[in-house]
């Protein structure tokens, strides 16, 4: 457990970075730190392993005081994973993730070894070790910095603002990824982020900052989401966050319809969507959901077209989603209808928004 004890940062201004900071971080659990640019989040992660040094409290880890450890030690007794990997741009990938198991006096040959399991841990290929940091993507870079973070097995897990500096798709992954990590090796992670977003996915509990370097609120994200402290905590959660809470519920009780599938299986896509245009009554009424050979997705024929091209559709809802996802489904498809996935993306049917919304309001009014 990590524990902050009237915990204060003041720099010469004056003004405290973080006031008065008291706080207990469960072991083997992710926490989230959240809030608006300088409100202390940051300061606060890195007073953890003495980057910062506080001005007054007591911070501890498993009930030792962090200020009676050395430095250096005690960094090397954490992960810490920054913004921008911080990789060192003239070692390989390899050599960047063996860094602190070499200072640890770990020998070559298992500190080679053991970085070599860890690309495979956060999804690297093998043949990625000997590229250097320039030769991946950024995605890439900051998987090889998780990597480095845990090679030497820490308890402890320190990630500032890791995935900020790289594109929606692949952060919205390394999130995912990250949660695959916790589920298999149970750390302490404490992770700072500016986005409510990103937190709730996260976070198993969530301390929201608040300007002047003060918690406002801290609590699971599901209860922020519901019942915020304070017009400052739901001001920052935004107006939206009745829709963020349908994260916390499960999609299990919307029911899923038979899909009217057409087959596209041809060489050409271009004139597989026209023959199966073609082949349909110009008076059908329904929209129409086109399938590959494997009965993945591929778009949506309007009703009545025997011409139009194939028609993008939107998100997926896979099983076992929150009802977040079976409503995105529904009401980002063309057709008003959410296409259901398997685990293999295969199709399973179809969810009407109308459904979703009976479910939702089944679950605010307590009957599910």
């Amino acid at each position: 457990m990590v524990e902050f004890r009237g915990v204060s940062k003041v720099y010469q201004t004056g003004n405290p970075a973080v006031d008065n900071l008291n706080l207990s971080i469960e072991s083997g659990k992710i926490t989230v730190f959240v809030g608006p640019s300088g409100c202390g989040k940051t300061t606060s992660l890195r007073m953890i392993n003495r980057m910062v040094e506080p001005t007054s409290g007591t911070i501890t880890v498993d009930g030792r005081d962090v200020s009676t450890i050395p430095a250096h030690e005690l960094r090397r007794s954490m992960g810490y994973v920054m913004q921008q990997a911080g990789l060192l741009p003239h070692r390989t990938v390899i050599e960047n993730i063996s860094t602190v198991l070499r200072l640890n006096k770990v020998p070559r040959a298992q500190a080679r070894e053991r970085s070599l399991e860890l690309l495979k841990t956060v999804g690297l290929p093998e043949s990625m070790a000997n590229r250097y940091p320039n030769q991946l993507s950024g995605g890439q870079q900051q998987r090889v910095g998780v990597a480095r973070a845990l090679a030497a097995d820490p308890p402890v897990l320190l990630m500032d603002e890791p995935f900020s500096a790289v594109d929606p798709v692949v952060r919205a992954e390394l999130q995912q990824e990250l949660l695959r990590l916790q589920r298999d090796l149970a750390k302490t992670i404490i992770f700072v982020t500016h986005d409510i977003d990103e937190a709730t996915v996260l976070g198993d509990r969530v301390a929201v900052f608040a300007v002047g370097g003060r918690v406002a609120q801290y609590a699971p994200p599901e209860e922020i989401l519901r019942a915020p402290v304070d017009d400052f905590v739901a001001n920052f959660v935004g107006r939206d966050r009745g829709f963020r809470r349908l994260s916390f519920s499960t999609g299990e009780s919307v029911p899923i319809h038979p899909a009217n599938a057409v087959l596209l299986n041809g060489a050409s896509p271009t004139d597989d969507v026209e023959a199966a245009a073609a082949s349909r009554d110009s008076s059908a009424s329904s929209w129409a959901l086109a399938v590959d050979a494997d009965n993945h997705p591929l778009g949506w024929l309007a009703p009545g077209s025997t011409s139009s091209p194939l028609i993008p559709g939107g998100s997926l809802f896979h099983a076992g989603d929150p009802l977040r996802n079976a409503l995105d489904a529904a009401l980002s498809s063309p057709s008003g209808l959410g296409v259901a996935v398997d685990a293999d993306g295969q199709v399973t049917g179809l969810v009407k928004a109308s459904e979703v919304l009976a479910a939702i309001e089944s679950v605010r009014e307590g009957r599910s």
